[in-house]
């Protein structure tokens, strides 16, 4: 009692917190310097720890230092689709957050929110866009798509075109078909845009095998040697930006990073891209899958409220404004969407607003730790499509076979309480 009463009382104790930044200088300039900023206000100090870059190693190493409670972390960057895998070990931050939740989009906040706790808050976002080049759609007089059958109409058009004028190993279409979560991604939006659903239903029923879905599989497994290359089934969002951006392609699927890459001095398609939204079934059908990274705080923490107010600082209005405009990351937040100083940084960035309020959010908080083989049943599904290797129909009822033994009584039957 007596070395309490000898510390100054406007003084607090002065605490080290970790947060999982990275090792880049992206990773430093756009998430340590902000951690760096609330601890000089706050009177501590902290420490960057650097993940894999790989996200299934970070998810494995985090799972690793959370199954033997480690204090090693107290903030870290919770993927999308991590809440349903991770909520055991971290935090529920309303206790913090005095409502703040409500200026973020409502689908994330919604995707992190576990059994009524929120795990974390988002940071920034992404969602699936299209890419397309101003200029040729002008040389050809052809509009932006906005349906399916559109895109693929004017990309066979201006392939063709194109490649009779030497242009040989032009593409209409490049999307990211590689076995992966992208090629899950890709199929969720295939199938909400063709009214098919959205694979579970909110309550947890199977509703992947319908024929809407069935058929806007086939319809992509239709691009393969038309309008899109072999080479997309082993497709990542790198192997695509790297073919759209040195001239190759007319149109593109891939996330909003894409962008501020493509705007470099030394791109070839430098001022000669636009973006808009998926094209659908029909034209206001179009729906985008969407990702993004929130922070969370690890229960492990030695300063959980502290971690929570460090949180509540990074993801705040002010952060995610200088974020968006320095770095082209996309905020959680729909008012800032409105800002002039963004807009002028980056004049796509208002579109992406109804794209994500509307977007498709994977079925990871729904399935919880069963997401993992929920997502690879999917993308196997959609990759024997796109292969070949059987019809949409086909794949989407071994899907539902799959998916029915994954989920046994219940999504929810397992913890990772360890």
């Amino acid at each position: 009692m007596a070395w309490a009463l000898t510390l100054p009382a406007h003084r607090a104790v002065a605490a080290e917190l970790t947060v999982a930044c990275g090792p880049s200088g992206t990773d430093v300039s756009y998430c340590f310097k902000y951690a760096q900023q609330w601890a000089q206000k706050k009177g501590h100090t902290v420490r960057n720890f650097s993940p894999p870059s790989s996200v299934p190693d970070k998810l494995a190493l985090y799972r690793q230092l959370f199954a033997a409670k480690s204090t090693d972390i107290d903030v870290l960057q919770v993927d999308l689709v991590w809440p349903g895998l991770l909520k055991d070990h971290l935090l529920d931050l309303r206790p913090w957050t005095r409502g703040e939740e409500s200026q973020h989009f409502k689908t994330l906040i919604e995707g992190n929110t576990v059994q009524g706790r929120l795990v974390a808050l988002p940071w920034y976002t992404d969602a699936g866009v299209l890419y397309y080049r101003k200029d040729l759609l002008a040389r050809y007089g052809q509009p932006v798509p906005s349906t399916w059958q559109a895109l693929r109409d004017i990309a066979k058009r201006i392939q063709t075109a194109e490649r009779a004028r030497g242009h040989s190993d032009f593409h209409g279409f490049l999307f990211q078909g590689k076995a992966d979560e992208g090629l899950t991604c890709h199929a969720l939006e295939w199938i909400a845009s063709s009214g098919g659903g959205e694979v579970l239903g909110a309550s947890g029923e199977i509703t992947a095998h319908n024929p809407a879905a069935a058929a806007a599989l086939d319809m992509a497994a239709r691009w393969i040697g038309d309008i899109s290359p072999l080479g997309v089934l082993n497709h990542e969002p790198e192997d695509s930006r790297g073919v759209f951006q040195n001239g190759h392609a007319l149109f593109m699927r891939n996330w909003p990073y894409a962008w501020a890459l493509m705007q470099k001095d030394d791109s070839p398609v430098k001022d000669k891209v636009g973006i808009a939204p998926m094209p659908g079934l029909q034209a206001s059908g179009g729906r985008s899958a969407v990702g993004g990274w929130q922070l969370g705080v690890s229960r492990y923490s030695k300063h959980p409220e502290l971690a929570a107010d460090l949180v509540l600082y990074m993801t705040s209005a002010a952060v995610q404004l200088e974020r968006a405009i320095g770095g082209a990351f996309n905020p959680t937040r729909p008012a800032l969407y409105e800002d002039r100083a963004l807009i002028a940084a980056n004049p796509h960035m208002p579109a992406l607003r109804t794209i994500i309020d509307q977007g498709v959010i994977r079925p990871s908080t729904l399935t919880g730790l069963k997401y993992p083989q929920v997502s690879q049943s999917i993308w196997y599904a959609a990759h024997d499509a796109l292969s070949g290797r059987m019809d949409g129909d086909e794949a989407l009822a071994r899907l539902k076979k799959r998916l029915q033994r994954i989920k046994r009584k219940s999504w929810s039957s397992q913890t990772d309480l360890r």
